[in-house]
């Protein structure tokens, strides 16, 4: 399975999702269902939410659970009978992400096309500290925007307060102080990402519990530093450029917008408290595909 999905990729298929589930207990309370047919096949059926890249996908990787109740991971072709993508993410942010809902209505699917997820937390992994890699640099991304949209806005556009005594706005010394403010949130974003990164690589040379676990720490470390900076600079962008910056038809608000929704995807605060178990008590943290 492994060789045939990497000739995919190499030959330009696109991979989208269906993992997230809305109505449920909680994230990981996974209701969709593999049923094992009398020739070894699968019959999958369930009803997926956030279903990021799915609209635009060749391959859609679904979570479900089989008749153990473990989770295992459908690789499931879109245009698969059965399969129904629908375009009705209606997200305030991430509006082209198309994250969707897909139904799955007793799509069969060779044995072949179905692993153990399961399997994967089961002794030391990077899993999830690759994954919130992935989400800590789209943060740290849209901080990086706004910073510099707001810039060349300020520099360009925006009016010096009368009081200021300044010429141009980007003379006035209150916000140069804001800016330099701002630049710090985001160099540290950049700097923390690279470090986890580096977590990360020098785990994967050497897999332990304990190189996992710091991996999975400086990755989460990186992602509430991004995920604050994120929404912060993308909603300073406003107070620095001014009354201008607010006009629609400016679509200045996209940062804060995608930053604010994207923030959502998992709660920094669950971070801090893993991170806090860890420094204090040595405590590593859970295994799973959030951290």
């Amino acid at each position: 399975a492994e060789e045939f999905f990497f000739a995919e990729v190499l030959g330009g298929r696109r991979f989208g999702n269906a993992q997230s589930e809305a109505g449920t207990r909680h994230v990981q309370d996974i209701r969709t269902r593999l049923h094992r047919q009398p020739d070894g096949s699968y019959r999958l059926d369930g009803v997926k939410q956030y279903c990021t890249g799915a609209l635009f996908a060749d391959w859609i990787p679904v979570l479900g659970r089989a008749e153990d109740d473990k989770l295992h991971v459908a690789y499931v072709p879109r245009d698969t009978p059965g399969v129904t993508v629908i375009d009705d993410w209606d997200g305030l942010g991430q509006r082209t992400t198309a994250s969707g809902t897909v139904r799955l209505e007793g799509v069969e699917v060779p044995a072949d096309r179905v692993l153990p997820h399961h399997l994967t937390f089961e002794g030391p992994q990077l899993h999830g500290a690759v994954a919130q890699l992935l989400h800590a640099a789209i943060d740290a991304g849209i901080a990086g925007g706004a910073l510099a949209e707001a810039a060349e806005f300020v520099r360009t556009k925006s009016r010096p307060w009368f009081e200021s005594g300044v010429e141009t706005a980007a003379e006035d010394p209150l916000l140069i102080q804001r800016f330099g403010e701002l630049a710090l949130q985001v160099r540290a974003s950049e700097a923390l990402l690279r470090e986890a990164a580096r977590a990360v690589d020098a785990a994967r040379a050497d897999l332990t519990d304990e190189s996992a676990a710091e991996a999975s720490v400086s990755v989460a470390v990186a992602k509430v530093q991004a995920a604050q900076a994120a929404v912060d600079v993308a909603g300073a962008l406003f107070e620095v450029s001014g009354t201008r910056s607010a006009l629609n038809s400016l679509n200045l608000h996209r940062h804060w917008r995608d930053a604010r929704t994207h923030t959502l995807h998992d709660p920094t605060r669950w971070k801090i408290q893993h991170i806090g178990r860890y420094v204090l008590n040595g405590t590593r943290p859970p295994r799973h595909g959030l951290l």
